[in-house]
């Protein structure tokens, strides 16, 4: 072997070394990018906006892949969950999809409404009524003149409680002698519009109103004659 066929052999060794250590540099980069992005899961976007308390349908939303890295914990990867769901509030078009932007349909029969009102946490409500419960709701009134006695009444039986909210601080109110600090949590039923119109007006005139918790499989009902209470009928 000649000089210049040395020289052939070495130039096509280093021509060799070359190429093995751009793969092996275009390999570095590639699994580089791969341990920084991370494995792919599946994701759903908004196709169109979407108006509050609107029922949710799989049409909505159109599935995308995207790095896992990249999601919020309270993404929604599995379509399924929107069954049953209603939008909180407007979904924006293009947004990805997050478990807080959908809540359970209301629980209504044809005929009911969603009701909510104030409930004193004094009258023993805190812990003691969760959504899914039965309830009597009572409430006490003034005497329509001066002199008449005070009554108290029941103004819904069997209630179905929908939500139970957080404690809610209330304005200070006097009692004639000093300003008191009082908490409300608001209770979410699911009422006709008789009952609904009882409740929205016992929480708006009456001095008191109570919520008396119905054992499961109870009997919520509360004869005629029992529904209206005066101390001084008591026998």
């Amino acid at each position: 072997m000649n000089s210049r066929q040395r020289r052939g052999v070495i130039l096509l060794l280093l021509s060799v070394i070359c190429a093995l250590g751009a793969f092996a540099g275009v390999l570095s980069v590639i699994n580089d990018a791969k341990s920084k992005v991370g494995p792919e899961v599946t994701a759903y976007r908004l196709k169109t906006d979407v108006k509050p308390y609107t029922p949710l349908a799989t049409s909505q939303f159109e599935k995308i892949k995207m790095p896992k890295r990249w999601l919020s914990p309270n993404a929604v990867t599995d379509i399924t969950r929107i069954q049953g769901k209603t939008a909180v509030t407007t979904l924006r078009q293009g947004s990805l999809l997050q478990s807080d932007m959908i809540v359970d349909q209301p629980a209504l029969r044809p005929g009911q409404q969603e009701v909510a009102i104030m409930i004193d946490a004094a009258t023993g409500v805190a812990g003691k009524i969760t959504p899914g419960s039965k309830v009597n709701v009572y409430a006490t009134f003034p005497g329509k003149h001066e002199g008449d006695p005070a009554q108290s009444k029941v103004i819904v039986t069997g209630a179905k409680v929908l939500d139970v909210g957080r404690i809610t601080a209330l304005d200070p109110v006097s009692d004639g002698r000093e300003q008191k600090l009082g908490e409300a949590v608001p209770i979410t039923f699911a009422l006709d519009t008789t009952d609904a119109q009882r409740v929205t007006y016992a929480e708006s005139f009456a001095q008191r109103v109570r919520l008396a918790l119905v054992a499961p499989g109870g009997d919520s009902g509360v004869p005629a004659e029992d529904r209206t209470y005066e101390l001084a009928k008591d026998k």
